[in-house]
């Protein structure tokens, strides 16, 4: 697909863009859709990958179109090389023309340029507070990449960030509703149960989850699906 040069035509063609990535709240149908729609968008990308940034300096593939795109993905995680890992906490853009034949990798390029992937466009995905992860663009050509589809790529990625980051906030509302939907009823069973206040169940709940090393919302879970807590004496008193 190649992006308009009509300025008006460009600005209705990323708007088009932007509202297809946002038109489903739900994150991991979003980040599919992103990278489905990265392989339409991008000239020259045959396969796409999300990597995820996640704790302790972990990062992790959330949504690929392929296996091949996967695999590559994987690659970088086992040898803790490669465009992607680099974009997330390096620099924010990476250009591979050559796998095969790439310096800055010379351990995951050749296995790369096996899977039949012969250049790799990576782009950190951030809003103006965070970094979320990296798209990686797979091409199976050598020198895939033009410089008007990095420029293009560069454009889609901000509009994929943009959707991701609302799709995570839907997502961590939701959980945090259902999270409080589901202690109120915890705390219930406890008040019920064993002639509690709702001040004193809230508090043994937190004391159980501090005492366990358990997460509250997992407690909660815990005593809706049984009734009651294992050492619930101990606790109450």
């Amino acid at each position: 697909m190649e992006l308009p040069t009509d300025t008006s035509a460009a600005a209705a063609f990323f708007a088009r863009i932007s509202g297809e990535l946002m038109e489903e709240k739900a994150e991991p149908t979003t980040l599919h859709r992103i990278v489905e729609r990265a392989v339409a968008v991008v000239p020259g990308c045959d396969h796409a990958g999300i990597s995820m940034r996640k704790r302790r300096h972990k990062v992790e593939t959330v949504a690929t179109t392929s296996g091949v795109a996967e695999a590559c993905d994987a690659l970088q995680y086992e040898l803790d090389e490669g465009p992607c890992v680099d974009a997330i906490w390096e620099e924010p853009t990476y250009l591979v023309a050559d796998t095969a034949n790439d310096p800055r990798w010379p351990s995951w390029g050749p296995r790369v340029a096996e899977h039949g992937v012969g250049s790799v466009l990576s782009i950190r995905l951030a809003t103006r507070t965070q970094t979320l992860g990296a798209l990686n663009l797979y091409a199976n050509a050598v020198n895939g990449y033009s410089a008007d589809d990095v420029d293009l790529a560069l454009i889609y990625a901000q509009h994929a960030a943009n959707a991701m980051s609302v799709a995570m906030l839907v997502s961590g509302l939701q959980a945090a509703v259902d999270s409080r939907h589901e202690i109120g009823i915890a705390q219930g069973i406890l008040m019920a149960n064993h002639d509690l206040t709702m001040e004193q169940s809230f508090e043994v709940l937190r004391r159980y989850s501090s005492h366990a090393n358990v997460k509250l919302r997992e407690v909660a879970a815990h005593v809706v699906e049984t009734g009651a807590l294992p050492a619930m004496d101990e606790m109450v008193d």
